[in-house]
């Protein structure tokens, strides 16, 4: 990959790409100061949870801090919208890579077990915090920079399959932890599985080779409403060196099990349960709603994975089963009614498999556009067991039990594709 040739890690990044900015020579003649005094900017709900001190102990204890120390100086480096734009992007795909080689093993740093997702999903929110303190002296659309750094800092950009012929092409998303005001601590075993498995050589069940690649999505509505899966997917869809041969979104599901949705739905339901940003769908059981800037597409999309393969060969550590539950107002009623045997002709959809939130979202909204842009190929959802085993104690960040779920689930993760994927 183009950056991993620029600097192969977070060590790279500090020992070349910082000095560079930090020391350009085509600022050295300027001697007005780059940027004012950083503002007491209004942090929003989910940069607000920066607050606790557990979240600055994850970045620390994952050798992360300077990618956020550091950002204020290279901020003020920049001295025109496109160079802060060029630097933003720059250093989210650090931060990412950094944080794919942590969790493979391969960036030594800190004393937090490799796989753990958390380190990345606080290390980019602080990054983000101190985006917003910044004070430039040229007017800048901080929203877009903004953007651009999450996109960046998730695996969307500089993240392509190597273009050697005869390897399946896997691209999956995971998300980020959430829930996080009943405790801060949580991890999502969708994000670690993300970063465990992008950029893997894999082989599959039929013994032939595969390459995985991956994403991290926000657990945030104005997120989806502005594209980014779309974004993160369009790429790997269209016809080119970059497209996958199978698709499949991941998130955190139900304890115990691993479920193959069989149904994602058009519809938000969800309310009254938050984002990450304290922000509600607008939609509930009663009254769903159908979210902004979705394309054309049915109330209900089937997946199209090879379910009976993959319940047939994977049931260890974790059962994996195929789930037809969906809610839905039946055509000509009004009320909602739940179904375990799919959508009947002409319903409203309430909610699929993964109900009324996000995860059901990431389903729909990826293979919708699946179906318009590459309907042969498989695609759909895969929900993980709840990961289980935080200490009791609330200062402890992790523990054995843990750590061993969390790397349960991502093997299994794997386990599931190199049966998924095999070519039929």
């Amino acid at each position: 990959m183009m950056f991993l040739r620029r600097a192969a890690s977070a060590a790279a990044l500090l020992a070349t790409v910082l000095p560079v900015t930090l020391a350009s020579p085509a600022h050295a003649a300027d001697s007005a100061p780059a940027c004012r005094p950083p503002a007491t900017a209004a942090l929003d709900a989910e940069q607000a949870r920066l607050a606790d001190p557990r979240t600055t102990a994850l970045i620390e204890r994952a050798g992360l801090t300077d990618f956020v120390r550091r950002l204020p100086a290279a901020l003020c480096t920049t001295r025109s919208p496109a160079e802060a734009e060029r630097l933003l992007r720059t250093w989210g795909e650090a931060l990412w890579q950094a944080s794919v080689r942590r969790a493979q093993g391969q960036r030594p740093g800190g004393d937090l077990a490799p796989g753990d997702d958390r380190p990345l999903y606080w290390a980019r929110l602080a990054m983000t915090a101190e985006l917003a303190r910044w004070q430039p002296r040229f007017t800048v659309d901080r929203a877009a920079l903004r953007a651009r750094f999450e996109d960046a800092s998730r695996g969307l950009t500089d993240n392509a399959f190597r273009t050697e012929p005869g390897v399946r092409r896997v691209f999956i998303s995971g998300f980020d932890p959430f829930g996080l005001d009943a405790e801060i601590r949580r991890a999502n075993p969708s994000g670690s599985a993300a970063l465990q498995l992008n950029g893997r050589r894999v082989t599959l069940a039929d013994g032939s080779p595969a390459e995985i690649r991956a994403v991290v999505l926000p657990v945030r509505y104005a997120d989806f409403d502005a594209g980014m899966v779309e974004r993160a997917f369009a790429p790997h869809l269209a016809t080119g060196p970059a497209s996958a041969d199978i698709i499949t979104t991941v998130s955190q599901g139900y304890p115990g099990i691993f479920t193959l949705e069989d149904w994602a739905g058009r519809a938000r339901s969800a309310d009254p349960y938050p984002d990450n940003a304290r922000a509600l769908s607008g939609g509930t059981r009663e009254r769903p709603v159908t979210a902004p800037g979705l394309g054309p597409g049915p109330e209900f999309i089937r997946t199209t994975l090879p379910a009976d393969a993959v319940t047939a060969a994977v049931q260890s550590p974790y059962p994996v089963l195929l789930n037809p539950d969906v809610t839905e107002i039946p055509a000509g009623a009004t009320a909602p009614v739940d179904r375990t045997d799919g959508p009947t002709p002409g319903s409203r959809a309430v909610a699929g498999g993964g109900g009324g939130y996000l995860s059901n979202e990431v389903a729909y909204r990826s293979n919708r556009l699946r179906t318009e842009l590459a309907p042969h190929l498989p695609g759909g959802h895969l929900h993980t067991p709840v990961l289980t085993g935080l200490p009791a104690d609330p200062q402890l960040l992790t523990g054995p039990e843990f750590e061993h779920n969390e790397n349960a689930i991502t093997a299994e993760v794997r386990t599931i594709l190199e049966h998924a994927a095999v070519r039929r």
